[in-house]
């Protein structure tokens, strides 16, 4: 088993930054796949960004890339995600995830086995 907790998220004004964080706990080992998700208001989910472990190859949507940046910290056993040049229309709660799996399908939903409880974030001025 694994567990994920997120944290980090916040209100901010259009063009600020946040770092997201998901604390990873538990069975770590092996071939995983972490990834950020995110559900917006009157939407389904979708995939922001995927990192692979090991290795740290990363996997972007084509909405947040340049925006945003995944990373990890594999002493913490930390995902992260920055946030930057936030829009309003970033707003919603975004997720933590993982499945043992390589990464080059990140952004389906199916097959990730591990989520967090989601962390909110708010862009408005």
């Amino acid at each position: 088993q694994m567990q994920l907790v997120e944290s980090g998220g916040g209100s901010v004004q259009p063009g600020e930054s946040l770092r997201l964080s998901c604390a990873v706990s538990g069975n770590i080992g092996g071939r995983l796949c972490m990834s950020w998700f995110r559900q917006l208001p009157g939407k389904e989910r979708e995939g922001v960004a995927a990192i692979t472990i090991p290795g740290s190859s990363k996997y972007y949507a084509d909405y947040v890339r340049g925006r945003f940046i995944i990373s990890r910290d594999s002493a913490q056993n930390t995902l992260f995600l920055q946030l930057n040049s936030l829009k309003p229309e970033d707003s919603g709660m975004y997720y933590c995830a993982a499945k043992r799996d390589s990464c080059p399908s990140w952004s389906s939903l199916s097959r990730y086995s591990f989520w967090g409880q989601g962390t909110q974030v708010t862009v408005s001025s």
